[in-house]
């Protein structure tokens, strides 16, 4: 018997700091007949490995949207020289996902349960004519908006409320047992080219970002009167809120644990 076989053998949980272009993907989550952005990273683990590996996000990101920050975990049993496998994973992955960081974490971490909030941003492009090299990331708007009506409407969200009219499947999953959350921060920044809403909360229900911008946008051009947003929260209906902004400018930008 060799005697390395003799050697007790310890399951570590490692986390991974993530950033990808989702343009060509499906989104985070696994789906079965599109290429998602975990499966590539978990084929990644496993052939790095030698081993199948799954890998747990912080949440998913639907197809189009991009991240800055997100962040998973996995674990192995076995040493793993970090610098190594870092190197391999990029090599591995497509050029428009990679992996920013990787390390060792503590047994009781979990990169969705253990987070205590996440910051998303949407990039607005208001520019007369749209930049080629922005077009991917960051929705051109095709008409005018008042930016104080923006700003009202924004006030408007903060707060802990029931979102479950700005959520897409408010009947399934988590959203059906609760769908109240705390939405911390919705601040505008202006930039060279547009805006920029920032969105903290301690949880965001399916395409909640999307469907609040939307609705502000609607408000803020004046297709919805800006009265409309209380009644909207009330009806708690998807129906009746704004149609959601386009994937293509939203940012997973970080998860804050």
């Amino acid at each position: 018997m060799r005697r390395d076989t003799l050697l007790p053998r310890f399951i570590v949980k490692y986390k991974l700091l993530i950033t990808y272009d989702g343009t060509r993907y499906c989104g985070w989550q696994v789906q079965p007949n599109a290429t998602s952005i975990q499966t590539l990273i978990q084929d990644a683990l496993s052939t790095a490995l030698r081993t199948k590996i799954g890998a747990a996000g912080s949440g998913r990101t639907d197809a189009g949207v991009h991240a800055s920050g997100q962040c998973a975990h996995f674990t192995y049993e076995g040493s793993i020289e970090l610098e190594k496998l870092h190197h391999s994973l990029n090599g591995l992955l497509p050029p428009d996902i990679r992996i920013l960081s990787l390390e060792k974490t503590d047994d009781d971490f979990h990169a969705r349960y253990s987070a205590k909030s996440k910051v998303y941003r949407y990039h607005l492009n208001t520019s007369k004519v749209e930049s080629p090299f922005t077009r991917l990331y960051a929705y051109h708007l095709p008409y005018p908006i008042d930016l104080n009506l923006l700003e009202t409407a924004a006030h408007h969200f903060r707060g802990e409320r029931d979102f479950a009219s700005f959520s897409n499947e408010a009947h399934r999953g988590s959203a059906a047992h609760n769908s109240i959350r705390n939405l911390h921060r919705l601040e505008i920044h202006k930039t060279k080219n547009g805006l920029i809403l920032e969105f903290e909360a301690n949880g965001f229900l399916y395409k909640m970002v999307r469907n609040i911008t939307g609705t502000m946008l609607d408000v803020a051009r004046g297709k919805l009167p800006l009265d409309s947003i209380p009644n909207i929260f009330e009806a708690k209906d998807r129906r009746q809120a704004g149609q959601a902004a386009p994937p293509h400018g939203l940012f997973l930008e970080r998860v804050i644990y």
